[in-house]
């Protein structure tokens, strides 16, 4: 036997398949494998087992073959067996096998042999024996009769020499006693007379007392065993101390459970008892220590719930055969009825009963039971073993107090049939211990539960069974002896226990037995009608409710109707209610309630429900029904209670009702009374306006709806019936009116609600007293209406909820328009989250919803103001309006119909989409089915919106214009053109001028400050429409010839079109002049083209036959055509004025007779010069567009005429602009010293009350952005137009202009700074200021970007002339970080700080004596700090020093942060533009290291996206990292610059501050490499670091490294000593020094990621150097490469220049053993009056600084 178990399976299956293969060639070797084969089948390894017998059963298929193959061989397979039992584990195998495992291999031979044995002796011998009468033999085969004869011997012999096996059943191995029970067992079953005398007295003591088996595996075969045994030879136990060898065993086997054998032993405990020879034992005491042992073990018996099923089973059957049997141990009937009333004292009622109470009375220990209950065994097993309480409590389950129930009511069941007299011993308990618990004047209701389950208990395995003694000799005697005594507890419990008998029982069966009566009908009804109705309705207490159970379960089916009369009318005297209400007992209604409720609960579970409610009706409910809900005031709780009982509908399954429908309708009738009373006190007018409208045509409208002092009392009454009958509304859906009332009541109540809170913070404190009161109930009724939502509205009939609909949207339409108090948006988006909940309760498919939108937006008195629809169309409203009057409230539902828009699309509430047909429509609305999907379109509604323009919260630009722009992208022209038709005829209608500037194109929200409506609408779409691309050259075209031909009445000018026609095309220009520079451009419309063309000829002619502007009157009509002529020719400013160009081409005749009007009116203002604004406004306009496209054809009159009227105008803007300087500085010399008022005068300061010198100063701003433009051009036949001028009559009329452009900048930029210094409020006021005249300070600004140094310069001195309280510098500072920014002038004043000659002011570096040729003569100072040295301007420093800290805390995008980058960038450009090598540049440098934080740095990557280069991953792809970013850092490198950074800084997002913080970090690590690699050494977190200098290293590096290089290449520093070489492909640097003998080769090698990373130095050659020396020139050489701020070109300049004077003999530092200082440069100077030696400053004061002495490092003289 091999040890391995997989290997013996394997074999097995190995033989399956060899049989198979050989078939009957395998005979002739079957003799020596049939006991192997045989044996294996027994092998304690299930898997090994089943293989050998597969393969066995392969090889003999049937089963005779099988036991005619094992009798053939009988011989060897015995011979094997026994062989096998006498292996040891020494002899058991020939192999090194370990001891463990060959005890182990033993062990298993044994036991499959013994196994083996005894499966061989049952099939040659019991088979046989079972086998009837002689013909066995005579058909037997002789080698049968040998093989049973071979059986016998054998085991007669085996049995001989091992001792019937005893050794093998006292062994140490499991298997092994259970294989030799086994076989003695097949032994005594087969061979029998085989067994002597002698033996059986050897077998006794070891089979009977083997109940000191502990393993469970042994248990099954010692079980068999034992009983077969004892039934063979029952005289063996005379031979054995039975109390000793058996007894005593046997109860220590059953106190420990049996050892975990429940399955098997407790079945086997009645057959043990049934074979105990009765004069073995001592009868009662044998049984009580018996069931004591039993009982004992149970708390290790329940393990499983099988267990504890086995165990109760197990104490029934012992119990009921021990009672059965007990004429067995006693003689003569008394002993035997002595016994059994032991047995059933002790047992039943001291073990069970007890334990019983315990189990099912609680759910833990903790219940208090009445001692004569529990200690009433003296003999219990409570009094000989405590429990531990943990063992208690996890037996007292449910599942253990049923199966102990179930045994106890089996015993009783059991011992009633045998002799009542011993039931009655029991019976007699159970009525003292119920009657005891009664009795107590405390007791738990846990105690009375046991009585209830019992019952129970009794029903399930008793009565069911159709046994009667529970009712008649146990429940029925103990309910006789209660009742009086439950009639005065009061108790539910004690009730309960009457209802539970009755349910089990019968109503009648039980009141026989607790009144004494017979069965009939008349004395059962007589009964309840006398006795048990006024004991259960005597009174209202905690009991009631149990009582009415017990009254309901009384009822009788014969006997019902007048039951349930007379319980209605002992409740309700009718004559009480219908005269005097008043009298009728309020604890009746309670009562009532209760009842009904439960009447209710048990009509649900009837499977007829409807006609149990019929049965259940009476007309005495329907009075009292009504009479609850009409009293006032009400009884209580028990009043709504009552009323939703009778009525139903609690669910959408309730629909049992006890009333009639009169008596329904009556009562939501009241109802709906009191819920429009409620509504009519409300403090919101909007809500009694509503609560009107509702009702104003119903057949309510005439109710008087009186006020009362107990209003919310009754809402809150009328809100518990809702509640708790909502679902009964479907009964009556019928009353619509009634129904929609209700309802919409309730969405009206929960509306108010939402007002209440919104309002909460602008009510006074009156109000807010007034409205809390009624913000319980509201928000009572908000909580109802969420319940309703999904399982009651979403189920109302069809017709009913489109009307409920329709009704709800109707009351929020008129919300909007009454109550005026509300004009927030939080309001009006509440408002519109009420109407999409009703959208989504009320419509089922688009096309309800359609329908529904069309009812909320259908017309009133004061809806819409502009348009109305027309069919499918729109119309304007012809009908007298008063605009001012409805205009509140037309801008509020406006809000809300955009925020509909907002939240469910453009298309479905304006253009009225339907995606797909609705389920519902062809159902309900069958006409619907022939309606396209535009049936519903809205343009009526659109041109209303857009003529609204503004409401509260939001306007057409910021939100209904893109939806519209959104949803014409997916292409509906029919809609958009309804709209502009609709559009065009409002602005022709109003026939008003747009007021913008029509020189070039005006953006979308410009348009605002057109005043009429219509026009501005129009252009709004046009303007979108055709810079989105939405439309182009054919919508234009289409346009144009719809105007051009309403522009004119027969042969006069339509002068409405005329007026409108100008700003229209300034919009349509452009898309009509598409093409026209290339006659072969596809885009090209020569209709289109000619068309323009010849209408802007004949205009132009028109207005040239007008006179002069100098002698225009106002009231002509020559200022329209004027400004159609001027919109014809508009001029493209691209963004912040960059470029300025003509904006579409011309033809030359258009020219020329624009040229023609430009003459004309030049001569005409020559002569005479006309000062009217418009007049003035007109011709700049017009001289504007005559330089962008006449230019060419100007002569030098011209040109005069032009510069000399710009730079009038602008003058004039100037002498505007220093007044309001004036002001400004005046108000902060002599401001008040309240704040307020100071703001005031500084908002009257900035006021610009006449406007047109500002909108004259932009037109000749423009005119000259464009002359300087063309000046600037490079090409000749441009530049040969313009030399008509004098280049120096050129430069000093453009400087004289650019000048005042110059004063104007400083103008606006003094003001902001002047402000600032009073408070920051201040200069708020002064940057908002310029935002009114944006297009202006932007030209102003381009200009300024333009202005030459020397305009510049005189502009700033006279600034400063000028005497302000702020200087130009502080202006510029002030500007660039103005709190409001507007870009052009940020950028410019930014530029101007930059660079000459403001740089030089803007830096203020006072250090001290600085020499004509820039080197310092302060080289004697100890201290070099920059605090001392270094003064910037306050308005930097303070930005560069004290704000950083605090950066990091600010958002990304923060005012501060935005400053704080800025002036960084102010102070990098600054390095920018000073020498590298010049002391300036060398004390920022240290003024940088000294005074500013480093937390700058980490402020810049909060905006550099670092996230992309964490972990593992190498240079990431540019398309990962924000190419802005990258291309930002790139471009400041190479540039040396962040100027184009800064341009497009504002307006700030986070894009563009990413942007900037790239180039500031790239500019920083050109400038300050060791300042940044300072900041990057300090990182301690390695993802970061790590990613840092991965961005460095591919956007970085590659560039810096590249420049680092090149300059090295290109430096001019070598000469016959030093010489450099320069390796671009491997980033190294080799400088070779040689002087006289001596030289040496230092290598400098950059590393990728330079300069994070600091440069490695390394010496590859020296000769004559000592290793000393060696290694300081080394150091020295790192030490500048390392610590210079700037390029290595420089650093290696100085170390050479240190070398150099070295060996010139110059004596170095003796702190820092250099020549030249390594970080400032200078020479050692400070020299020591002792030892002469001199020293650096820097070093020196360091020394000082850490020594904490001022004594010379060398010698230590005071210094």
């Amino acid at each position: 036997m091999d040890y391995n178990r997989e290997v013996r399976r394997a074999t097995h299956e190995t033989m399956t398949n060899l049989v198979s293969a050989v078939g009957r060639d395998l005979a002739p070797h079957l003799k020596p494998l049939i006991g192997p084969w045989w044996f294996s089948q027994f092998d304690s390894v299930s898997e090994v087992s089943q293989a050998a017998k597969r393969s066995f059963q392969a090889a003999f298929p049937a089963q005779e073959r099988r036991v005619d193959a094992l009798m053939l061989y009988s011989s060897e397979i015995f011979t094997y067996i026994e062989d096998n039992l006498k292996l040891t584990p020494q002899s058991l195998s020939d192999k090194a096998t370990a001891s463990d495992e060959l005890e182990e291999m033993h062990q298993q031979v044994l036991s499959s042999s013994l196994l083996a044995l005894a499966a061989l002796l049952d099939v040659f011998l019991y088979s046989h024996s079972e086998k009837p009468g002689p013909e066995n033999v005579t058909g037997e085969l002789k080698h049968a009769v040998k093989a049973r004869t071979i059986a016998v011997s054998s085991a007669e012999k085996l049995c001989s020499s091992h001792k019937y096996f005893q050794d093998f059943l006292k062994s140490q191995s499991p298997a092994i006693r259970s294989a030799a029970y086994s076989v003695v067992k097949s032994c005594i079953k087969n061979i029998p007379n085989a067994i002597s005398e002698g033996d059986m007295k050897m077998l006794a003591g070891t089979i009977l007392g083997s109940f000191q088996e502990k393993n469970p595996a042994c248990h099954s075969s010692m079980w068999e065993t034992v009983l077969l045994f004892s039934r063979t030879f029952p005289d063996s136990w005379t031979t054995v101390n039975v109390q000793k060898t058996v007894i005593s065993r046997l109860w220590n086997f059953l106190k420990n459970g049996c050892f975990g054998s429940q399955k098997v032993s407790y079945p086997a405990l009645v057959l043990f008892l049934e074979i105990v020879p009765s004069k073995s034992i001592t009868g009662d005491k044998f049984f009580l220590d018996f069931f004591r042992s039993l009982w004992e073990g149970r708390h290790m018996s329940f393990s499983s719930n099988t267990d504890r099923h086995a165990f109760f089973v197990a104490v029934e059957e012992c119990f009921i055969w021990a009672v059965r049997n007990a004429s067995r141990y006693c003689v003569g009937a008394e002993a035997i009825y002595l016994f059994q009333h032991t047995l059933v004292d002790e047992v039943l009622l001291g073990f069970l009963w007890p334990e019983y109470l315990l189990a099912a009375s609680s759910k833990n220990q903790d219940s208090a039971f009445s001692s004569s209950i529990l200690d009433q065994s003296k003999n219990g097993i409570q009094s000989n073993h405590k429990e531990p309480r943990e063992a208690l409590n996890s037996k007292h389950s449910i599942d253990y107090e049923e199966s102990l129930g179930k045994c106890i009511v089996k015993i009783l069941s059991a011992i009633q049939r045998l002799d009542n007299n011993l039931f009655l011993v029991f019976s007699s308990k159970f009525q003292a211990d119920i009657l005891d618990i009664f009795h107590q004047t405390e007791y738990s209701s846990q105690n009375v539960r046991w009585v209830v389950k019992f019952i129970l208990l009794l029903d399930k395995h008793a009565v069911r069974n159709g046994e009667i003694w529970p009712l008649l000799d146990l429940i029925g005697p103990t309910l006789q002896k209660s009742f009086a005594v439950i009639g005065t507890l009061d108790s539910p419990d004690a009730v309960t226990v009457i209802v539970t008998a009755v349910s089990v029982f019968g109503p009648r069966q039980i009141t026989q037995q607790i009144m004494c009566i017979g069965l009939g009908a008349e004395e059962f009804l007589k009964s309840f009608i006398e006795t048990i109705i006024p004991w259960s309705l005597k009174r209202f207490s905690p009991s009631t409710a149990a009582r009415l159970d017990l009254l309901l379960a009384l009822l009788d089916d014969e006997c019902f109707s007048k039951q349930w009369d007379a319980v209605i009318r002992y409740l309700v005297i009718q004559e009480k209610v219908s005269f005097d209400p008043g009298t009728m007992d309020r604890n009746y209604i309670s009562v009532l309630a209760i009842l009904m409720e439960k009447v209710k609960e048990r009509t649900k579970k009837s499977v007829h429900q409807s006609d149990q409610c019929e049965d259940w009706h009476h007309e005495l409910l329907d009075l009292v029904a009504v009479y609850v809900v009409q009293a006032f005031p009400q009884f209580g709780d028990s009043d709504a209670r009552f009323i939703c009982a009778v009525l139903g509908g609690g669910t959408i399954d309730d629909k049992i009702s006890f009333i009639s429908r009169k008596t329904v309708i009556l009562i939501f009738e009241e109802v709906l009374t009191r819920l429009m009373t409620f509504m009519k006190d409300s403090t919101f007018s909007w809500v009694q306006d509503v609560c009107s409208l509702l009702y104003s045509g119903s057949k309510y409208s005439d109710w008087k709806l009186e006020p009362s002092n107990n209003l919310l009392e009754m809402a809150h009454f009328v809100l518990d019936i809702l509640n708790g009958s909502l679902f009964c509304l479907n009964t009556i859906e019928a009353e619509r009116e009634l129904v929609q009332g209700i309802l919409a009541a309730i969405f009206i109540i929960d509306w108010e609600f939402s007002c209440i809170n919104v309002s909460e913070d602008k009510l006074n404190k009156e109000h807010i007293g007034e409205t809390g009161s009624r913000l319980a109930f509201c928000e009572a009724v908000h909580a109802f209406r969420c319940k309703i939502r999904d399982q009651f509205l979403r189920g109302f009939g069809v017709n009913n909820r489109k009307s409920l609909g329709t009704t709800l949207v109707q009351s929020i339409k008129c919300i909007t328009f009454v109550d005026n108090r509300f004009e927030s948006d939080n309001f009006v988006s509440l408002c519109g989250q009420w109407t999409l909940d009703v959208f989504e309760i009320f419509c089922q498919d688009q096309v309800e919803e359609q329908q529904l939108l069309e009812q909320f937006l259908s017309k009133n008195d004061s809806w819409p103001l502009w348009v109305i629809s027309d069919g499918i169309g729109a119309r304007l409203r012809t009908d007298n309006v008063s605009l001012s009057l409805h205009a509140p409230s037309n801008t509020k539902f406006i809000a809300l119909v955009d925020k509909l828009i907002s939240k469910i699309g453009f298309d479905r509430v304006v253009a009225g989409l339907i995606s797909e047909a609705s389920p519902s429509s062809t159902k309900d609305s069958p006409t619907d089915l022939g309606i396209n999907k535009t049936h519903y379109s809205r343009p009526w509604l659109a041109a209303e919106i857009l003529c609204t323009w503004k409401w509260i919260g939001g306007c057409v630009l910021d939100s209904f214009l893109p939806s519209f722009v959104s949803y014409m992208k997916n292409g509906d022209c029919g809609f958009s053109d309804s709209i502009l038709n609709v559009l065009i005829d409002g602005a022709l209608v109003h026939g008003s001028c747009s007021g913008l500037n029509l020189l070039q194109r005006a953006s979308v929200d410009e348009l605002e400050a057109v005043d009429e409506p219509f026009l501005r609408a129009l252009l709004s779409v046009l303007s979108t429409f055709f810079q989105d691309n939405l439309w182009g050259n054919e919508k234009a075209t289409s346009l144009f010839k719809l105007l051009v031909d309403k522009l004119y009445i027969g042969d006069n000018a339509n002068l409405n079109c005329l007026k409108i026609l100008p700003s229209i095309m300034n919009i349509l220009v452009r898309p009509l002049s598409i093409g026209a520079e290339d006659r072969t451009n596809d885009l090209s419309d020569p209709y289109s083209e000619s068309k323009l063309h010849n209408v802007t000829v004949d205009w132009l002619n028109r207005t040239v036959c007008f006179p002069s502007l100098s002698t225009w009157q106002s009231g002509e009509d020559m200022e329209d055509w004027l400004q159609l002529v001027i919109s014809c020719f508009p001029v493209e400013v691209t963004e912040r004025m960059q470029e300025i160009k003509p904006a579409r081409y011309v033809f030359p005749a258009e020219r020329a007779v624009l040229y023609e009007l430009f003459q004309k009116q030049r001569q005409g203002a020559s002569a005479v010069l006309n000062k009217l604004p418009l007049v003035q406004k007109l011709l700049s306009e017009l001289m504007v567009i005559s330089v962008a496209y006449c230019w060419e054809d100007f002569d030098e009159d011209d040109w005069k005429f032009v510069l000399h009227r710009l730079r009038f105008w602008i003058e004039a803007a100037v002498v505007m602009m220093e007044e309001v300087v004036e002001n400004v500085n005046h108000t902060l010399a002599n401001g008040s010293n309240d704040v307020n008022a100071s703001l005031n005068e500084f908002e009257n300061a900035v006021v610009i009350s006449d406007p047109f010198p500002v909108e004259l100063a932009r037109n000749a701003l423009v005119g000259f952005s464009l002359f300087c433009s063309l000046i600037g051009s490079q090409d000749k036949e441009h530049a040969g137009n313009l030399n008509h001028l004098g280049s120096e009559k050129w430069e000093i009329m453009t400087d004289r202009i650019f000048e005042g452009i110059l004063r104007l900048f400083f103008c606006t930029a003094a003001s902001e700074a002047i402000a600032n210094s009073c408070c920051h409020e201040a200069s708020s006021i002064i940057a908002s200021s310029r935002l009114g005249h944006r297009q202006f300070w932007e030209s102003v600004a381009s200009c300024v970007l333009q202005s030459s140094s020397h305009a510049r310069d005189k502009a700033m001195k006279s600034i400063e002339i000028w005497g302000l309280s702020k200087g130009a510098i502080s202006s510029l500072y002030a500007l660039v970080f103005s709190c409001k920014p507007l870009p052009p002038l940020q950028y410019a004043a930014f530029v101007l700080l930059s660079t000459e000659p403001g740089a030089q002011l803007a830096f203020t570096c006072d250090t001290g004596k600085v020499s004509n040729d820039g080197t310092l003569n302060n080289e004697d100072s100890f201290d070099t700090s920059s605090a001392e040295n270094v003064h910037l301007r306050e308005e930097l420093s303070y930005k560069l020093e004290k704000l950083p800290p605090r950066v990091l805390e600010m958002d990304l995008v923060a005012h501060e942060r935005v400053n704080v980058l800025v002036a960084w960038c102010l102070l990098l450009e600054h390095m920018t533009s000073l020498p590298s090598s010049s002391p300036a540049r060398e004390r920022i440098i240290q003024y940088v290291q000294e005074s500013t934080s480093s937390v700058i740095l980490d402020c810049l990557f909060q905006h550099i996206p670092l996230e992309l280069y964490m972990g593992s991953s190498s240079r990431k792809k540019d398309a990962e990292l924000p190419a802005a970013v990258s291309e930002a850092a790139r471009r400041a490198i190479a540039t040396s610059s962040v100027s184009v950074s800064v341009q497009f800084l504002w307006p700030i997002g986070p894009e563009k501050m990413a942007s900037l913080a790239g180039a500031v970090f790239g500019l920083m690590l050109h400038h300050l490499p060791a300042y940044v690699r300072g900041w990057f050494s300090d990182i301690r977190d390695r993802s970061a670091s790590s990613a840092i200098e991965a961005f460095t290293k591919a956007w970085c590096s590659p560039t810096l490294i590249s420049n680092e290089l090149s300059q090295i290449k290109k430096a001019s520093f070598a000469d016959e000593n030093f010489s450099v070489s320069v390796s671009k492909s491997a980033n190294e640097v080799v400088a070779t020094y040689t002087k006289d003998e001596t030289g040496m080769d230092l290598v400098i090698h950059l590393p990728p990621s330079y300069p994070l990373r600091a440069v490695d130095v390394d010496c590859t050659r020296s000769l004559g150097i000592t290793e000393v020396k060696r290694r300081k020139w080394l150091m020295s050489l790192m030490s500048f490469v390392r610590n210079q701020n700037g390029a290595l070109a420089e650093a290696i300049r100085i170390w050479k220049s240190n070398f150099d004077k070295e060996f010139e003999g110059v004596e170095e530092c003796p702190i820092c053993y250099s020549v030249i200082h390594t970080v400032n440069h200078s020479m050692p100077r400070l020299a020591c009056k002792t030892c002469k030696h001199k020293f650096h400053s820097a070093c020196l004061y360091k020394w000082f600084s850490t020594s904490h002495k001022s004594t010379c490092p060398l010698c230590q003289s005071p210094f």
